[in-house]
């Protein structure tokens, strides 16, 4: 027969302290003596009981971070970047005894409401923010009631938040060089969402990079990342008067949608079209065929997310940093073009 699971009532009266004095020595507070902690500590270790990491964490506020994402359930559940983004933040709360508070919404307001109780309420002790447009109205409401938080995007969005963020001007830049290099004239590109930042900073990156060639300016279709709208995207630009020789896309999800749709118009990649993905995953490796994509350790970015977090959290300075730059992996989706 199972012996029933000791409680913190257990604990407590074993070592003849209160529940609360319990609680005080396993989150470090002040008010019992360090006697008392190791007395404490000592007998619950021998009577194999621990703290509830997650309540602990949702009550006092020492472990959890939040971590908003607008995007459809059933779209993050397709995504890559995100998938692998929080597996590396998760590897670091793991390591720290933290937890993670993560919630999809559907606008900037959402999340403004949304922050704004994880920290009155104590639930979070911070927040990794992302996907920021320009003059992000999430900016001056969150340090307002000074949330700490670290923001996923470029020092110029980010407002008195530590930044974290790679140079997708200059990657954007080495994808267009590399498939002039191998010939191309007409390029085009199927981004993000205008509204956000990075979407404008690759999207002027592309026009300059294009332009300092002397190509003709390629064409830049704005989509919402999900494999449906990269498929319309690549169906308009494949469909045009002056079809595209290459295309760059700003995720796998929309590569890989955008694959099929030349097999479906007949157009073989790369031999009539090549394709270039963004982030990299093995979806770009499980296609025919392969995706040449600009690689991005996103699991790392998402552990330096967390860190990042954690330092702010014990008391360093806002310190923005950049993270590894996007670097080509030329595959078999890109290749001359026909003459």
């Amino acid at each position: 027969m199972n012996r029933p699971r000791p409680t913190i009532k257990d604990v407590a009266a074993q070592a003849g302290v209160s529940k609360a004095a319990v609680s005080l020595a396993f989150n470090n507070k002040p008010g019992v003596s360090e006697t008392t902690r190791a007395r404490i500590i000592e007998t619950a270790r021998a009577m194999g009981w621990e703290p509830h990491l997650s309540a602990r964490s949702l009550t006092t506020g020492s472990g959890a971070v939040g971590l908003a994402i607008r995007r459809p359930s059933r779209q993050l559940g397709l995504e890559p970047f995100y998938m692998e983004f929080i597996s590396g933040m998760e590897s670091v709360l793991t390591e720290r005894g933290g937890a993670l508070l993560l919630r999809l919404v559907r606008d900037a307001d959402e999340e403004i409401r949304l922050q704004r109780h994880w920290w009155k309420s104590g639930q979070i002790a911070g927040s990794v923010l992302v996907d920021f447009q320009q003059d992000d109205p999430r900016v001056p409401e969150l340090a307002r009631i000074g949330l700490p938080a670290v923001a996923v995007a470029h020092p110029s969005l980010a407002g008195p938040f530590a930044a974290l963020w790679t140079d997708d001007g200059t990657a954007v830049g080495d994808a267009v060089r590399y498939l002039a290099a191998l010939g191309h004239r007409t390029i085009a590109r199927v981004g993000g969402s205008a509204r956000l930042g990075h979407s404008v900073i690759r999207s002027t990156a592309f026009a300059t990079a294009v332009a300092g060639l002397g190509l003709p300016e390629g064409r830049q279709m704005a989509t919402d990342f999900s494999g449906a709208a990269g498929a319309r995207a690549t169906r308009t630009l494949l469909a045009s008067a002056v079809r595209p020789t290459a295309v760059i896309y700003d995720n796998d999800l929309m590569a890989v949608a955008g694959l099929s749709v030349a097999a479906e118009m007949g157009l073989r990649v790369p031999a009539d079209v090549s394709l270039l993905a963004w982030d990299d995953s093995q979806l770009c490796r499980l296609t025919h065929p392969t995706l040449s994509a600009m690689s991005h350790d996103i699991h790392a970015f998402g552990s330096d997310a967390a860190r990042a977090l954690y330092a702010v959290l014990g008391g360093a300075r806002a310190v923005s940093h950049q993270a590894a730059t996007p670097v080509l992996t030329p595959r078999g989706s890109t290749a001359p073009p026909a003459r």
